[in-house]
């Protein structure tokens, strides 16, 4: 009997056939181990995941395989972006035992939920000879498992622990750690470290505010050099737009093929704040189109944003995005051919696998003529069209909260600042025009589907799908996420409503989540129970829940004058400020929090009768500092603090800029607002 049937996850749903008597995450699973006196193994992957499909088809699909499985053991699959708390508890212990993590990740446990023994993948002949081995290990030594499994439970609690050493976080910290990523950072290809290289987002962010804040030129160097070097690399899809997860070499070229929501929301972010501070045309370019693959690629219609398009295609990794010049010549003929593979880089002996090769941009096209740039965009367009037709990647379609508000939150702020940039005069004027209004409706449809569909009874649920939320209870990251989303729709619309939302959320996380000396684990105290309660303090992938919690308690705190939530943000930063000069590379977004705390960051209200074309509004925007709030619309709007008791000043707009809650006096031109920014 397959269980797995009626799952909301797209990757259970994948296994929804095999030969595997699969049981999903349920005390049902562990009740029936317990009957049977048999050992637990738990998958755990996702569905974009390359060697997690590889592992399937070699192991999972075969009858041989399940057999030993359903013979010897009660097996549990599990989704790692559905029900991270699970993940984060046995890659913890995978790492103690191996020294290394990664997906697919092979537990095995007691019928407690104990691991004893873990990995990763392993091909059919290695598989096959563990279940073997464990099994008989299981019967004949029983003792020995038993005393491995406290010895990882034991490893497992000491790494989750709470309540270490707290420190302020404050500008020496954020030096050294910009100090630190300045000598991590690769000067030939950009970025930090070797290969695997992933995109470093919030590395940048943090850099981008950092720069800001004390003019440094370095940082912004690495910011741009980076920023160039993977917008131009293989890991940037140069037809469609959007970002793979990472490039498994250290120059950017040929990449993970899958594509991340949260990859794609962070660098979102990004582009759009490197724009806004330089101008430059590569990050407009690149802002642009992301957001257009967000919007047209990874959102559902009246839903959110879908997690993911798939590593493979038809089992072939990079099927559908790989190419050859003779290709190029069948679709463009010989002269536009030649010249595109002149300039995409494509080769006869290829970049990729088999003679073929990922797109890259080896010419510089932004600031080339516009002659140049115009066939650049034709032959683009054929090329995307001729590529439409190919067998297409498989889309994760379960919305995920946290990655929504991410996502959400970037949206906004491109919004933002394509309303700074915006004129007719652009050549590609319409191009943005269109993008910035699909990009709107997304993000709105993203946002209304959280309040409505995630939020049951006060508290949030991580995921949904098809319109219905799932049963999985939110996690810390997806409510730090989600309420900093609410407030960023909060300054973009001027509605209170999404501001008393946020605020809820921050309130229940407060509640629910806090651990000793200002920490907070990231799993609610009334949640399910596992054999230790996760509280990683360290960006990974995404933002660790305690990173994402403070960006929204400061935020929330700036647009209500409410203190007390600074002052948990401040506490809650304290507790990873020992770690943020150290290991600058895995505290990115608290980095960048800590930023906005430094700067105050500035609460700025413009009182205006025209929020969307007052130039005091776009000179807030453009000159806003690191984490700066700001909301503009008439005085006194119900449910906006800002704009309270802030009138119009002889009659005309004005701008009432706070920091740390202190204010200066009203101004009424651009001249004297930008002075006070400065």
């Amino acid at each position: 009997m397959n269980r797995l049937v009626n799952a909301t996850s797209p990757y259970l749903l994948q296994h929804a056939d095999n030969p595997v008597d699969w049981w999903p995450w349920c005390d049902e699973a562990f009740a029936e181990a317990k009957r049977r006196d048999v050992p637990v193994l738990i998958s755990v992957g996702y569905a974009a995941c390359h060697w997690c499909h590889v592992m399937a088809h070699e192991s999972f699909e075969n009858e041989h395989v399940g057999a030993l499985m359903n013979d010897d053991f009660v097996s549990i699959k599990v989704d790692r972006e559905e029900r991270p708390d699970v993940d984060a508890v046995y890659m913890t212990a995978t790492q103690a035992m191996t020294g290394q993590g990664g997906w697919p990740m092979t537990v095995f446990a007691t019928p407690d939920g104990t691991p004893f023994f873990c990995g990763t993948y392993f091909p059919r002949a290695n598989f096959i000879r563990l279940l073997q081995s464990v099994a008989t290990a299981w019967r004949d030594q029983r003792a020995e498992v038993l005393r491995q499994g406290a010895a990882v439970v034991e490893a497992i609690g000491g790494a989750q622990a709470v309540g270490g050493p707290t420190a302020p976080l404050g500008a020496p910290l954020l030096d050294a750690a910009a100090a630190n990523l300045a000598g991590e950072y690769d000067g030939t290809n950009g970025g930090f470290g070797g290969a695997p290289k992933f995109p470093p987002h919030m590395n940048l962010l943090f850099l981008l505010r950092h720069h800001q804040r004390t003019g440094d030129p370095r940082s912004l160097e690495i910011v741009r050099h980076t920023a160039e070097a993977m917008a131009r690399g293989g890991i940037y899809d140069q037809l469609a737009g959007g970002f793979a997860r990472y490039s498994v070499d250290a120059h950017w070229t040929v990449p993970h093929f899958e594509k991340m929501l949260y990859d794609n929301a962070l660098l979102l972010r990004v582009y759009t704040q490197l724009w806004r501070l330089t101008g430059d045309p590569l990050a407009r370019r690149i802002a642009r189109d992301t957001a257009r693959f967000l919007a047209d690629e990874l959102h559902r219609p009246g839903e959110g944003f879908t997690s993911a398009l798939d590593a493979d295609t038809e089992g072939v990794e990079g099927l559908t995005y790989a190419w050859t010049p003779a290709q190029l010549v069948e679709v463009l003929g010989e002269e536009d051919g030649r010249w595109a593979a002149d300039l995409f880089a494509v080769t006869e002996e290829g970049t990729f696998e088999h003679g073929m090769s990922v797109l890259r941009l080896a010419r510089d096209v932004d600031d080339a003529a516009p002659e140049i740039r115009a066939r650049w965009q034709q032959v683009a367009g054929r090329l995307l069209a001729a590529r439409d037709t190919r067998p297409q990647p498989a889309r994760d379609d379960k919305v995920v909260a946290a990655w929504n508000g991410l996502a959400i939150t970037a949206m906004a702020e491109f919004q933002q600042v394509a309303a700074l940039y915006a004129s007719p005069q652009d050549e590609d004027a319409n191009l943005m025009d269109g993008v910035t209004i699909v990009a709107d409706g997304a993000m709105r449809n993203a946002a209304e589907h959280l309040a409505s569909v995630h939020l049951v009874d006060g508290r949030l649920r991580r995921v949904s799908r098809d319109g219905k939320v799932g049963e999985p209870a939110g996690v810390l990251e997806d409510y730090g996420c989600v309420a900093e989303a609410f407030c960023a729709m909060h300054q973009l619309t001027g509605e209170g409503r999404w501001l008393t939302l946020a605020g809820g959320l921050l309130d229940t996380a407060l509640e629910h989540f806090a651990a000793p000396g200002g920490a907070y684990y990231d799993t609610a105290d009334d949640a399910e129970q596992l054999v230790a309660r996760p509280a990683d303090p360290t960006d990974n992938a995404t933002p660790s829940g305690r990173s994402a919690l403070v960006a929204g308690l400061v935020a929330y705190a700036a647009l209500t004058g409410e203190t007390r939530y600074r002052e948990a943000a401040e506490a809650a930063l304290a507790t990873v400020a020992p770690i943020v000069g150290r290991h600058a590379r895995f505290t990115g977004y608290a980095a960048t929090v800590g930023e906005a705390l430094l700067s105050g960051p500035y609460e700025i209200a413009v009182v205006t009768g025209d929020p969307a074309g007052d130039p005091l509004v776009a000179a807030a925007h453009r000159h806003a500092p690191p984490g700066a709030v700001v909301v503009a619309g008439a005085p006194d709007q119900p449910g906006v603090p800002l704009l309270a008791d802030r009138p119009f000043v002889d009659g005309r707009s004005a701008a009432y800029v706070c920091r740390g809650f202190v204010c200066q006096r009203p101004v009424t031109s651009v001249e004297e607002l930008v002075a006070q920014l400065g």
